[in-house]
């Protein structure tokens, strides 16, 4: 933990170095004072705490839909090599496409209301985390299924109590990984067409040349990012403490 604080530490300091010292113009920079002034001004007189509910409001419903209709699916794959076969190919396929490409496509379907983020964060994350878990679910050990077969276990008592209990650490972790891409999604989603939200004061920022504002934008995604990191890692060595005993 000391050795990463001391990185952002570094960081900060090289910033503050070549904005305050004139090594780089505040037009094209702005120095992590001003950043945070603005930063201050932002929450206070501008609402921006809002616009940082609404993104977080997006993110966490675009995400936990996917979730929802991607485990069942990616367990069955998993699971299944008849539902691998037949789903595998659109998947591996739809994984490919970039979420932002369906941008205006979506503005044409739902409009650029809250349907049209949902629908590209939903895009963004579903198709990989099918894949991923429906990965992790097939490499579940062998041994393991052996030796539940051989006690007499039903495909359905199977998958409840070794392939899911088996692969919930690694499910974990991805589901982890792919939040951190959802917020990309969201963020390209709100710089076109919207209202509110942390992309929408992004671009506002940029045609007023607010550097400082577009970084403080930057800097709290990250924050929250972070946030929601650290989270999940503690959860999961709560819910699946046997991981990390297996490491």
């Amino acid at each position: 933990m000391a050795l990463g604080i001391t990185f952002f530490v570094v960081f900060v300091a090289v910033w503050a170095v070549a904005t305050l010292g004139g090594f780089v113009s505040k037009t094209f920079l702005a120095d992590p004072l001003t950043m945070v002034k603005s930063g201050v001004t932002l929450i206070t007189q501008m609402g921006f705490a809002a616009d940082i509910g609404m993104t977080v409001w997006r993110v966490l419903g675009g995400f936990l839909i996917a979730t929802a209709l991607a485990l069942p699916l990616g367990v069955a794959m998993g699971a299944y090599k008849p539902v691998e076969a037949f789903f595998e190919p659109f998947v591996s396929f739809a994984r490919y496409l970039p979420a932002s490409a369906f941008i205006p496509l979506l503005i044409l379907w739902v409009g650029i209301g809250e349907a049209q983020k949902l629908s590209v964060i939903f895009i963004g994350s579903f198709f990989q985390l099918v894949l991923m878990i429906a990965v992790i679910v097939g490499n579940t050990r062998r041994d393991l299924v052996e030796a539940a077969y051989t006690l007499g276990v039903s495909d359905r008592s199977l998958i409840r109590r070794v392939l899911i209990p088996g692969a919930a650490p690694e499910i974990a972790e991805t589901l982890r990984m792919v939040l951190g891409w959802a917020w990309t999604y969201v963020i390209v989603a709100e710089l076109i067409g919207a209202s509110s939200g942390i992309g929408h004061m992004i671009t506002d920022s940029q045609a007023l040349l607010a550097t400082d504002q577009i970084i403080f934008g930057i800097i709290v995604i990250g924050l929250i990012g972070l946030g929601s990191d650290l989270l999940f890692k503690v959860l999961n060595r709560r819910l699946f403490p046997w991981a990390a005993l297996g490491r």
